[in-house]
């Protein structure tokens, strides 16, 4: 390759190879004969030409020089425009700055790699965006229900693609993050009402598919081509539906409740046997479940309650049919129950009374066994506002078996003997003592009781037909009179002791009559199983005997009140000892008088 030359070089040689031929060009002339002038002619017309040459050159020269400094510019502006999306500094300055001079084609060269560079990078950009802005119109359409959504940042993408800087690719990410995470939300809300709505058909006995096919077809799990559809109508369309099979249950599990009711109450009417119940055990576990808590499948369904409906229909008819065995044996437990609980039981409804209604056809048996079973919820009722009442009546009555006891206990000579359980008896003896001497405060505050309550209910209390505060005065009065009589007992002792001291003194010593055994008087002592004694049978003064009998409501119900009337007369009228003859009166008090003998000092 021949080395370049200088333009000095090449300009004298080619000035020298000019004036050569200019040379022979003259000889050529001057051997045709050509006149200077045309000779003249001709040398300006060849300069004109090679002008003419040059300018054209020089032209061509200019338009390569202005297509290559338009390309350059061209590229530059491209990279700076390029620059300017891709949120990039200007890199290229410094270096248009440092190559200011150099030509254009080494410009051309160096900006071209940089610029197809830049327009990778724009590329890979615009993907990312591109991508980016699927996503976010995809999860947008999700959410509103695939409506055309108002977002300013996929609309500005679409419009205009200028700014593809980092900052606006992480402010579309931020959007898409937030938007994939309320996609999530929405998601997982859906999913809580898809499963709930899926509960209730389960309880309810419905078709699942068709239920959440209604609201959107996507949210059933077999169509796997359509994506879950999150939008707000979804949501609105869920709860509607969870609040519409909320409120079928509600109604359901009521009348399922109402139907399992009367089924029980049939069931108890009609004995009915186990194996019969069980059959519907699932309908009857709801009546101790609140709503949320019925869970099982199908037991609020159609066919269930149907079922139940059935039965109660079917027990019903058997009802009718055994509707006067039904009526008396209610009748009798209400009896019963006011047997336990000392009340006088409706006498509108006895069995004799319900059987001459039901014969005559005058009554409907189930409007009469409406009736009692209406008695017995008063019966109850009303035993349950009786029962402090009738605790303390027990309690009473505890203490005056107890009282009872002690006497009958007091009779017994042999009650100091070191025999088996004479320590438990004498034991129980102290006891006893001391709960004879609360009597009086637990009648009077039994009777304070009593008087409140009929106060407080504005009627009477009665145990067994007679009213409790004249059962306990009564009580009281007649105890006032046994402690008299036994005070005159006392004192008519000493005047016989005093007697037969006389007698023993003028005619001698005798057998004492209390330890005769005409009047000695039957034990009424038997021994239990723990060695103790324990009375018989209660001990119980005959009406001519000298002290009264201390009634106790259980010696009311036990003689049907007649009793009572005879007490009443026995404490109004006082007992006229002087009427009895003298040796009758001395065989009596030695009789009664017995236990006081034999009972300890401090007794």
């Amino acid at each position: 390759m021949l080395a370049f030359e200088s333009p000095l070089a090449t300009s004298a040689r080619t000035s020298t190879s000019c004036n050569v031929l200019l040379r022979e060009l003259q000889q050529i002339w001057s051997d045709i004969g050509e006149s200077e002038a045309d000779k003249d002619r001709m040398l300006l017309e060849l300069e004109r030409e090679c002008l003419e040459v040059y300018r054209r050159k020089v032209e061509e020269a200019a338009n390569a020089k202005a297509r290559l400094h338009q390309s350059v510019a061209a590229k530059e502006a491209e990279v700076a425009t390029l620059m300017a999306a891709l949120g990039q500094l200007n890199l290229h300055s410094p270096i248009q700055k440092e190559k200011k001079m150099a030509p254009l084609k080494e410009k051309l060269a160096s900006i071209t790699p940089l610029l197809e560079d830049l327009r990778t990078k724009k590329e890979e950009r615009r993907k990312q965006f591109a991508d980016i802005k699927n996503q976010i119109e995809k999860i947008s359409g999700e959410i509103s229900g695939y409506n055309y959504p108002n977002d300013t940042m996929i609309s500005c993408l679409t419009l205009e693609d200028q700014d593809l800087s980092l900052r606006r690719l992480t402010e579309f990410q931020t959007r898409l993050q937030t938007l994939q995470k309320e996609k999530s939300d929405r998601l997982h809300k859906v999913l809580e009402y898809v499963n709930e709505v899926h509960l209730l058909c389960g309880v309810l006995g419905l078709d699942f598919a068709q239920t959440v096919s209604d609201v959107h077809p996507s949210l059933q799990r077999a169509n796997q081509e359509q994506s879950t559809n999150i939008s707000n109508g979804t949501f609105e369309g869920l709860e509607q539906t969870i609040n519409k099979l909320k409120t079928e249950r509600r109604i359901r599990m009521q009348k399922l409740k109402d139907i399992a009711g009367q089924l029980f109450e049939l069931w108890n009417l009609m004995d009915s046997p186990q194996a019969e119940k069980n059959v519907f055990s699932r309908a009857t576990s709801i009546l101790r479940l609140s709503e949320p808590e019925v869970t099982e499948p199908g037991v609020l369904s159609t066919e269930m309650i149907e079922q139940a409906s059935t039965e109660v229909e079917r027990l019903t008819k058997l009802k009718a049919s055994r509707m006067k065995e039904l009526v008396l044996k209610r009748r009798s437990e209400m009896e019963n129950i006011c047997r336990m609980t000392h009340i006088k039981p409706d006498a509108s409804t006895s069995a004799e009374k319900s059987n001459a209604l039901i014969d005559s056809g005058l009554v409907d048996p189930s409007e009469l066994l409406a009736n009692i079973e209406a008695q017995i919820t008063k019966v109850k009722d009303e035993a349950l506002s009786r029962k402090e009442i009738m605790d303390r009546i027990d309690r009473w009555l505890l203490a005056c078996e107890e009282e009872n006891w002690l006497e009958d206990y007091n009779q017994d000579e042999n009650r100091y003997n070191a025999g088996r359980g004479a320590h438990i008896n004498l034991k129980r003896a102290e006891k006893a003592r001391i709960t004879v001497t609360k009597i009086p405060a637990i009648v009077d505050n039994l009777i304070n009781r009593t008087l409140a309550w009929e106060e407080e209910k504005r009627a009477l209390f009665l145990y067994d037909g007679e009213r409790l505060v004249s059962i306990l005065e009564d009580y009281k009065l007649t105890r006032k009179q046994r402690e008299e009589e036994k005070k005159r007992c006392r004192d008519q002792k000493k005047i016989q002791d005093l007697l037969l001291t006389e007698r023993e003194a003028i005619y001698g010593s005798k057998p004492s009559p209390r330890k005769s055994n005409s009047f000695r008087k039957t034990n009424g002592y038997r021994a239990n199983g723990n060695g103790s004694m324990t009375p018989s049978t209660p001990r119980r003064n005959s009406v001519g005997g000298a002290t009264p009998e201390v009634l106790t409501p259980r010696s009311y119900s036990g003689r049907q009140n007649g009793y009572f009337k005879e007490m009443r007369r026995l404490s109004t009228a006082p007992i006229n000892f002087v009427a009895i003859s003298k040796e009758d009166t001395v065989s009596t008090y030695t009789s009664v008088c017995d236990s006081e003998l034999g009972s300890p000092p401090h007794s």
